[in-house]
């Protein structure tokens, strides 16, 4: 589903930060940990940033990053679906000029019986 801009909006993209992580409904993923790789479109208001060229007017993606890195290691999920929405909601809590951000979680290898490169959940978190 398209995310509704407002006027001067734009993206931030922060695209295939990779961590190690010990989330999955296995034991063997629980214990044996693996990579996970996330995405993060960060809808907001470019227009004050773009005139003032200060970081303090838009968002700080480094900060974003450091995150998104916290949220990913700090608490284990069974689900990726719950990881992508805490990655959503901490995003949206932390940063309140982030107006909806959409968020994927790629885990490569995941355990299937087949041949598959990744599995990914996206979804997107809107202020209200």
């Amino acid at each position: 589903m398209p995310v509704k801009r407002k006027k001067n909006s734009g993206i931030i993209r922060l695209h295939n930060a990779v961590f190690y992580a010990y989330h999955g409904v296995l034991t063997d993923e629980q214990n044996l940990g693996g990579k996970f790789e996330v995405d993060v479109d960060l809808h907001c208001d470019f227009a004050k940033g773009a005139k003032s060229d200060h970081l303090g007017d838009t968002v700080n993606y480094e900060r974003v990053y450091d995150c998104i890195r916290t949220l990913v290691l700090e608490k284990n999920h069974f689900l990726l679906e719950s990881l992508a929405g805490s990655i959503g909601k901490g995003i949206l809590g932390k940063f309140k000029k982030v107006d909806s951000v959409t968020v994927r979680v790629r885990k490569p290898g995941a355990p299937v019986k087949g041949v598959i490169d990744y599995v990914e959940v996206e979804l997107t978190e809107t202020r209200k």
